[in-house]
């Protein structure tokens, strides 16, 4: 390969990887990990169970629906904007078996269909939390549970907060 081949090679590959890294930015979907100490306690403060159909909105690289499937049965479905994310993650739900348990949408989360959530986790900025209180409101049933990571809703009490780990529990009513 020639010196010059060798160049442009090396160019188109950081172009790729700037456009990769670059990209959650672009379309307002960044990518910030839930450590998966906060994500046990999300599920333990939600009290899922087998019974549970959770919905993860911003589900990044399926921690948090692949936890809930595998150690607590529930079914469990992440919705995430940048398919980059929704490719790791079905890779992620495969690798584990969660075939039919898991299941990772590529979509935006105020189109979304919730009203099938018993469950719904959020690790959002504070703006989101509160565009997405209407949509809870209309869509979710009564009892369920939304635990946020980080931020709280204006205007609602949570049942349960962890300050320590800053996670937030609201049931609705």
């Amino acid at each position: 390969m020639s010196p010059e081949n060798v160049g442009n090679s090396l160019a188109f590959l950081i172009l790729v990887l700037a456009i990769w890294m670059m990209w959650p930015m672009v379309i307002g979907a960044v990518f910030v990990s839930t450590p998966m100490n906060k994500v046990n306690k999300m599920l333990e403060m939600a009290e899922v169970g087998k019974e549970d159909h959770l919905i993860d909105l911003g589900s990044g690289d399926g921690r948090i629906v692949i936890e809930a499937a595998r150690k607590y049965g529930a079914s469990s479905v992440g919705i995430e904007a940048d398919p980059i994310r929704v490719f790791w993650s079905r890779l992620r739900v495969m690798s584990n078996g969660l075939d039919g348990k898991v299941e990772i949408v590529w979509g935006n989360l105020f189109n979304s269909d919730l009203s099938k959530a018993s469950v719904v986790t959020i690790y959002q900025g504070q703006g989101i939390n509160n565009r997405l209180k209407a949509k809870f409101e209309k869509e979710l049933e009564s009892g369920a549970r939304i635990v946020s990571y980080s931020f709280t809703f204006e205007g609602w009490e949570p049942v349960k907060n962890d300050p320590i780990l800053d996670l937030y529990l609201y049931i609705l009513e």
